[in-house]
């Protein structure tokens, strides 16, 4: 398990090894020490599995507000998405600033995205299934979201008619979020 540093501070790109024989294939997806080297282990106590049906799909931006700030890490076991984040970290110097990775079940990679981000995704195939692991209990009391495709953000998506839930389209815009929070506290 190589491990190694995104260009936003505290991201982590995690390509899994895989061990495959005519029976099948296996690899390891999470080890504690391995982990721990990095300071990014976490104890995780949430495991979502989101299925999108269609090509084109855009979930995001989600985050949510501390106490409840999620770290996440995140693996594809079907399909391929593009997955981005937003780095909204108060006091950040990549605050602001997002980034993104191809995450697919042939390229076996995982994102391990820290607190105090808002996160994403667009479907690039049909049938995209995506495992993701929290560090803290969700609290739709304290859910955020920031407009998909807000001008001031500027993420370059893949896809032009994109299919978006309705909470999503009613997002605030990322200067509504700076009026109001000014940023994510950890």
């Amino acid at each position: 398990m190589l491990i190694k540093e995104r260009r936003i501070k505290g991201v982590f790109e995690i390509p899994l090894d895989l061990y495959e024989d005519e029976r099948g294939f296996f690899m390891r997806v999470y080890d504690d020490i391995i982990f721990k080297k990095y300071k990014i282990h976490k104890k995780w106590v949430q495991e979502n599995h989101s299925l999108s049906v269609e090509k084109g799909v855009i979930r995001g931006m989600h985050f949510q507000l501390p106490p409840h700030s999620e770290a996440k890490l995140i693996r594809v076991i079907n399909g391929k998405i593009y997955d981005v984040f937003i780095d909204l970290r108060k006091g950040s110097s990549t605050f602001g600033q997002w980034d993104s990775i191809n995450l697919s079940a042939e390229n076996k990679k995982m994102i391990y995205i820290p607190r105090g981000f808002a996160h994403g995704f667009c479907t690039l195939t049909e049938n995209c299934e995506i495992l993701y692991k929290m560090d803290n209990y969700y609290a739709p009391n304290s859910e955020g979201s920031i407009r998909w495709n807000d001008s001031d953000v500027g993420i370059n998506w893949p896809v032009n008619n994109p299919i978006i839930s309705e909470k999503d389209l009613k997002a605030k815009s990322f200067r509504e979020f700076i009026e109001r929070y000014g940023g994510l506290e950890l």
